[in-house]
């Protein structure tokens, strides 16, 4: 996605002492390195040249791919990759951060067609790819998505007729077992056909991708309308959209549900893009969409049924974004565990409830609700950091095995496949 590779040749002197505020920088003109010293930047190259630096009091200023960077001197430092500072075998950082002078700067730097290279006081060399600068600059990283993702309605999913992974081949292949996480990691949900409807069968799916995550609920639960336990998901009435443990203080990261048997009526299960719904929210009404993200919230599980006591409490905003690039990764809407709102002062909370309401407005608009009747045979795979998921009320009895995965177990998966996770 970047502008190719530019050609330029570029050379600083040692700056004078005692000038901390003088800014000097070397660009290319027409066949001419030209020393430049100024209080702003200077654009002396001809039009098809796009690449010059230019030294600042604390930092490096870098135009490299249309891209502005800047880099704090320590930070150069710091990422350094030579042999002495890092260990290329394990890819591990060797050089002890907190013995970096706050104060460090450059005695010389030096720039040819693909590399920035920097010479310290002490003599020590550090070079660094341009193309490796780019991505990794906080300019560069906010033009980049962590995690790819196709945002759906019903009609969007339908439309785009995702396949379910036959189990053999999920099992057995390294081509089934990537399309599998291919269709997750895009769309939030994934199915698995053709699986033994046990709760053995449904285990050793599971851990195809992932560590099973032992919870309060154990390792691998069996879910049925027998309010063994004291939530409102074993019981037979309608459940509204949710995602879960909203009350741990990192939520898990993937839901595996298995109906095994169900003789009587009614159950479907509703799955809604929760992402799709805040996208919504993030173009319509901005300011709402940054309450949701900011205003900490309290949810909690309070449990003595039998032998069960629990008291669970986990703290987070009902949106969670990556600061750089306000890129959503986490929602955390589930209106039955959340606890008193006891950490919004006064004149917020209103607006809260506004905001609120607003979202939950888009996660139950009709268009959005992708209702799937679980059977066995058919292993439905859920990011609950996205994807909400929900009830129908149902008769009769109705049996369902599942866990829950560790994130990232099931993302380090997918990347030793050569997938963007």
């Amino acid at each position: 996605m970047w502008c190719k590779r530019l050609a330029c040749l570029l050379k600083v002197p040692c700056q004078p002492s005692g000038s901390a505020g003088h800014r000097s920088s070397w660009i290319l003109h027409g066949s001419r390195t030209v020393l430049v010293a100024a209080a702003r930047w200077h654009h002396k190259a001809p039009e098809s040249l796009r690449c010059a630096w230019q030294l600042h009091g604390d930092h490096l200023e870098l135009r490299y791919a249309n891209t502005l960077m800047r880099f704090d001197f320590v930070w150069l430092r710091d990422h350094c990759r030579s042999a002495s500072c890092y260990n290329a075998k394990t890819n591990q950082r060797s050089l002890d951060t907190a013995s970096v002078d706050l104060g460090i700067k450059p005695k010389a730097v030096r720039v040819d067609e693909t590399t920035l290279f920097l010479t310290w006081p002490d003599g020590h060399v550090t070079r660094y790819g341009l193309e490796w600068l780019v991505k990794n600059s906080y300019e560069g990283q906010k033009q980049q998505v962590m995690h790819p993702r196709i945002l759906w309605n019903a009609e969007i999913y339908r439309q785009a007729q995702v396949p379910s992974i036959d189990c053999r081949s999920f099992l057995e292949t390294d081509k089934g077992l990537k399309e599998f996480l291919q269709n997750f990691l895009l769309y939030g949900i994934a199915f698995v056909e053709n699986v033994t409807p046990t709760k053995e069968d449904t285990e050793i799916l599971a851990e195809r991708v992932s560590l099973i995550r032992e919870t309060i609920y154990g390792r691998m639960w069996y879910f049925t309308s027998d309010f063994s336990r004291g939530d409102t998901a074993y019981t037979k009435l309608a459940l509204d959209r949710h995602t879960d443990t909203t009350y741990f203080q990192e939520p898990c990261g993937i839901q595996v549900f298995h109906c095994l048997k169900h003789e009587g009526t009614g159950g479907r299960t509703l799955l809604v893009d929760g992402f799709y719904a805040a996208e919504q929210v993030l173009q319509q009404a901005p300011d709402q969409f940054e309450l949701l993200s900011k205003v900490p919230l309290k949810h909690e599980y309070v449990e003595n049924v039998g032998d069960c006591h629990n008291h669970m409490i986990g703290v987070g905003p009902v949106l969670n974004v990556y600061p750089w690039n306000n890129e959503l990764y986490l929602i955390r809407y589930n209106n039955y565990d959340r606890a008193v709102i006891n950490t919004v002062p006064y004149d917020v909370v209103h607006r809260w409830y506004a905001a609120h309401r607003t979202l939950t407005a888009e996660l139950r608009r009709p268009e959005n609700e992708l209702w799937v009747k679980l059977k066995p045979g058919k292993a439905l795979f859920v990011d609950n950091w996205r994807v909400l998921h929900g009830r129908e009320a149902f008769t009769g009895y109705r049996q369902l095995c599942g866990c829950y995965l560790t994130r990232d177990d099931v993302l380090n998966t997918a990347r030793l496949l050569g997938l963007q996770a």
